[in-house]
């Protein structure tokens, strides 16, 4: 191929030592290098956003950093190699406001057409959304913080619309009534999922039947379990116990993929878990303010990004096929087993229908009568087994190790060489 540089490809006997075919063409003067054929793998996506980058994030991406346990999470980069954006998904934040000016999520607020305001404050009575508590803001973060931007955090989604629609107070309190408008707000301003993350214990008809109307219009509606480390079987707290197929209900799970402490639950009424505790996110308190927050509000949050990029994946879906989807692709747990429908946490991964990718094992070349380093790439927090043979009959274990952050880690070979030559294999633990 002349015009790749002169590079030519060739297919070697298959008997043949592909080393020793490089070190004799290396040998030869006759070309400039001498290289393998390397195997090439789909990588995971990894943004710019330092505190994704730097463990922070564990709901995301978890490789047992600060205690946690790998592969605690939901699988973040693995599914954004299939889709990080749902720039055309309006989500409703029914909550205290949005910071929207703040430098993570203002490119991704909603602007109404109407006003260019970014939602309504239905206490106020104004199309000035502030968020004077923080926790509206929060949940934004996770949410839709703008991805790939080299600031703060990422969220769920890379790219999404984010309305905010304010009925709660400062303090924290807020009314149905309030939250009637706000959510017939969403409804005639395009909003196709809406986060509710709060909750009453009355079972109020009128909500009821706000979200059954929601429904009609093909509205998913994500709802937190509740903060009482309670049955919500027993003792509902809505809307998540409402008995409708455009709401999913959600618990809280931590780093070590055990239930929150003071996340409620539910066989029938809670549907699925996400992480909530220890999650940090954007705040309210500044334009670059950022803050640790817990609890089923922001595993509602999880569970809230993930179905807008669903929603953007597949747009002629209903909420109840959403919903399923997202169910469906849950991470079975034992601490979840009976305390949720699913018995499990959100994996985006598997919601997307992305593969886990098989381990991918490379070495640099070594000078003579040294050791090889060999390196093994594979999904984030991934358990991954290495072998080393001299007849390829036989296989020796060499080490086995759990890829980090990056999906990555490295090991010295120190094995004596044999004239005959050592292969190796690498391969994802059970």
């Amino acid at each position: 191929m002349p015009g790749l540089g002169n590079i030519q490809i060739l297919r070697v006997p298959g008997n043949a030592a592909v080393r020793d075919l490089i070190r004799q063409y290396q040998a030869s003067g006759l070309v400039a290098y001498a290289e393998p054929d390397f195997r090439v793998r789909l990588d995971g996506v990894f943004p710019s956003d330092p505190s994704f980058l730097d463990g922070t994030l564990w709901g995301l991406n978890n490789a047992g950093q600060n205690s946690g346990k790998a592969n605690a999470d939901i699988d973040a980069p693995e599914a954004w190699s299939a889709r990080t954006s749902a720039s055309n998904v309006i989500v409703a934040i029914v909550d205290t406001g949005v910071c929207y000016t703040h430098e993570d999520l203002a490119e991704n607020m909603w602007t109404s057409p109407h006003d260019g305001s970014h939602g309504i404050d239905v206490l106020a009575g104004s199309n000035d959304p502030l968020d004077h508590n923080g926790h509206g803001t929060r949940l934004a973060g996770v949410i839709g913080a703008v991805g790939n931007n080299g600031l703060g955090v990422v969220g769920v989604a890379w790219r999404v619309q984010l309305m905010a629609c304010k009925f709660v107070d400062a303090s924290g309190a807020g009314s149905v009534s309030d939250a009637l408008v706000c959510l017939e707000y969403a409804r005639t301003n395009g909003a196709r999922i809406v986060n509710a993350s709060w909750g009453l214990d009355d079972p109020s008809l009128s909500l009821f039947n706000a979200l059954f109307s929601l429904r009609e219009e093909g509205i998913l509606v994500v709802a937190a379990a509740g903060n009482d480390a309670r049955d919500i079987d027993l003792i509902p707290h809505y809307p998540a116990a409402f008995d409708l197929d455009n709401i999913v209900s959600v618990a809280a799970a931590t780093r070590q993929d055990d239930l929150y402490i003071l996340s409620s639950y539910g066989r029938t009424n809670v549907d699925l878990a996400a992480p909530g505790d220890e999650i940090y996110s954007t705040d309210s308190q500044s334009t670059n303010a950022y803050a640790n927050g817990q609890g089923t509000s922001l595993a509602t949050a999880y569970v809230t990004g993930a179905a807008a990029l669903l929603r953007a994946a597949h747009p002629e879906e209903t909420p109840a096929q959403i919903a399923a989807r997202l169910l469906a692709a849950t991470d079975a747990l034992p601490a979840l087993a009976g305390r949720c429908v699913s018995g499990g946490r959100l994996n985006l991964r598997k919601a997307l229908g992305v593969p886990v990718s098989a381990p991918l094992l490379t070495s640099a070349m070594p000078a003579p009568g040294e050791p090889f380093v060999l390196c093994v790439t594979a999904d984030p927090g991934r358990a991954c087994v290495v072998e080393v043979s001299t007849n390829l009959l036989d296989w020796s274990p060499l080490s086995t190790n759990v890829t980090g952050l990056t999906g990555s880690f490295s090991l010295t070979n120190n094995t004596p060489g044999n004239p005959r030559g050592e292969f190796f294999r690498a391969w994802l633990a059970p």
